[in-house]
């Protein structure tokens, strides 16, 4: 039995990601609460509190990372980068989840994303992003935005801080529950980071990309 034909019988359909593709192709992006447990987020934002107690995150920059430029009244939002070689037992919990998702969306939409790049990120009170396009004029090897939220469950929707995608059609508000993420087309989309107005706003965000 050939490599191939083992891994086709032993395929087995996931209905969330099935859902996930489906709103991508009938919308370019998807919202999906729950995708990480209660139990998790608390063990990934108890990650990201102590690496950012640590003063270990840095202030973010617009361009590529060969050509970063800080400008405030652009994005306000500070950044820690993640290595998944070194990885605590924390982001493997995060990068075992979104493993098993680029498998599923390689083998069932032959995508052909073959690295990916995440970072913690905090906006603190005040700060913002505004609207943008998350690709570069030299690089055009981010395929899928994902933003996973990590702040605290009783996070209220006048705290700010939502997420807003621009379709042709539509704004379209999503706030930043804990446990929720969202995936978009990064090459598509135009969206923006609402001005946070209470509390910390907490996330990992990064790009699937291709060769």
């Amino acid at each position: 039995m050939t490599e191939e034909l083992f891994e086709q019988l032993n395929f087995v359909e996931n209905p969330l990601f099935e859902t996930i593709i489906d709103n991508l192709l009938a919308k370019q992006y998807s919202v999906v609460n729950n995708f990480f447990s209660s139990e998790e987020v608390a063990i990934l934002r108890n990650s990201l509190i102590a690496k950012y107690e640590a003063d270990r995150f840095k202030k973010s920059a617009i361009g590529s990372k060969t050509n970063e430029e800080i400008d405030k009244t652009v994005r306000g939002d500070f950044i820690l980068w993640m290595d998944e070689n070194s990885a605590n037992a924390a982001e493997q919990i995060f990068f075992k989840r979104i493993n098993e998702l680029v498998q599923y969306l390689n083998k069932t939409c032959f995508l052909g994303i073959l690295h990916k790049e995440f970072h913690y990120a905090v906006y603190p009170t005040g700060t913002f992003y505004k609207r943008h396009l998350d690709t570069f004029q030299n690089d055009d090897r981010r395929k899928l935005s994902i933003v996973c939220y990590l702040n605290e469950d009783n996070w209220l929707p006048e705290n700010g801080g939502e997420l807003t995608i621009y379709t042709e059609t539509e704004a379209f508000n999503i706030l930043p529950f804990p446990g929720r993420i969202v995936i978009f087309e990064s090459q598509v989309l135009e969206h923006e980071v609402k001005v946070v107005k209470a509390s910390e706003r907490l996330s990992i965000t990064g790009w699937l990309k291709t060769r």
